[in-house]
């Protein structure tokens, strides 16, 4: 598949997991976690499936358009594995949803990332909350949840938390 062609399937696919992810979490109040702001597109999306709830970004650096800028107290910058460890002394655990988006180039180094970075956000996702990924992760407790038909181009994950503690 050329570039192009990718990072179209990429964006339709997250825009689907998203959406369908908005569904299953009406029901339960909580925060969302954006890992992975990136250039701020989900973000954004994210800000207008959830106008009320409160949304916190991460990344290792920031590189959005201001417009797409997190508030600073709603900003954590810098290594996931340690954002995530101060954003739980922070936050605890009460997050809905979590979008998480780690991919590069190097499968190694994501699944690497991806198996440090679950077990982080198990201790921010509620009981019944909702974890979208572009990697695969396996945290105890998690199921797997099927994916709207537009990831059939660019694989994304869906996992429901079980886990109470």
């Amino acid at each position: 598949m050329d570039f192009l062609s990718r990072m179209i399937a990429r964006l339709e696919a997250q825009k689907a997991c998203l959406d369908h992810a908005a569904a299953l979490i009406t029901d339960l109040p909580g925060a969302v976690l954006e890992v992975g702001l990136g250039k701020g597109r989900t973000y954004d999306r994210l800000r207008t499936l959830f106008a009320q709830r409160a949304i916190y970004a991460f990344d290792r650096e920031v590189h959005c358009a201001a417009r797409l800028r997190p508030a600073d107290d709603r900003l954590f910058v810098g290594d996931f594995r340690d954002s995530l460890r101060v954003a739980f002394e922070h936050l605890g655990r009460s997050a809905a949803l979590a979008h998480v988006d780690l991919g590069t180039e190097d499968a190694a180094r994501d699944r690497a990332l991806a198996d440090a970075v679950a077990p982080l956000l198990d201790r921010l996702v509620l009981p019944g909350g909702v974890v979208v990924s572009d990697r695969p992760m396996q945290v105890p407790g998690w199921r797997a949840l099927p994916t709207p038909a537009q990831t059939e181009a660019f694989a994304y994950y869906l996992y429901r938390s079980a886990s109470a503690g």
